[in-house]
């Protein structure tokens, strides 16, 4: 699987738009920010929408050590009470249930996704009730290592081109970041790394701001 931070794309980059190189001259190349792929990462992102990662990751610390193991079949023997025991609300209780239904009747085959290409995935995904755009986009960026993603679903992404480039609407941040193909992980994942580095924050697990999901 090929990595998102590789020399090839950052020339390439740097060589199409004036952002990147200012970037990469102040603060280097990102984080090869990943995770590993399957079931459990892609709960994560869903506890992960519209709240902070301290609170996710706390809620799924609480899941994970009340369930004998975390696995789609576990998720759907809880009660709406023992969700709320751990934090989870009742809509993303119906999230993981809806995610752990698909899975355990074949409608969402994780392990295929190697095969496939990043339409279908993002239409498989985005099938299953609580999984947005923005929580495919973030699944196959940092799980599937895709290549050619830009989350415009992300606060910090989305501010960070209006912030650096002429684009302002949503049709110009579009128009504007249709360059940066076929790297436009790799373009995301420098503009977080801006988004960070000016803010002086280090986040080795990094959780990206939502606007919608």
């Amino acid at each position: 699987m090929a990595l998102i931070v590789n020399q090839k794309g950052i020339e390439f980059l740097i060589n199409k738009d004036e952002v990147f190189k200012n970037i990469f001259t102040k603060y280097g190349a990102p984080p090869e920010w990943a995770r590993p792929a399957g079931f459990t990462s892609l709960c994560k992102i869903i506890l992960e929408q519209q709240v902070s990662l301290s609170s996710a990751n706390a809620h799924f610390v609480k899941l994970n050590n009340y369930l004998a193991c975390f696995e789609p079949s576990k998720i759907l023997e809880l009660s709406d009470e023992e969700m709320l025991r751990c934090q989870i609300s009742r809509q993303k209780s119906s999230y993981l249930r809806a995610l752990s239904s698909a899975i355990i009747h074949g409608q969402l085959v994780l392990t295929s996704f190697n095969s496939l290409d990043d339409v279908t995935i993002k239409a498989q995904l985005t099938s299953i009730k609580g999984i947005g755009q923005w929580s495919a986009d973030i699944y196959m960026m940092f799980c599937l290592q895709s290549q050619d993603i830009i989350p415009l679903g992300d606060i910090a992404i989305i501010n960070t081109i209006k912030e650096l480039t002429p684009a302002k609407t949503k049709e110009e941040i579009v128009e504007h970041s249709s360059k940066w193909a076929p790297y436009r992980t790799l373009a995301s994942y420098f503009l977080w790394h801006y988004y960070l580095k000016k803010r002086h924050r280090n986040a080795p697990d990094f959780h990206p701001n939502i606007v919608e999901n």
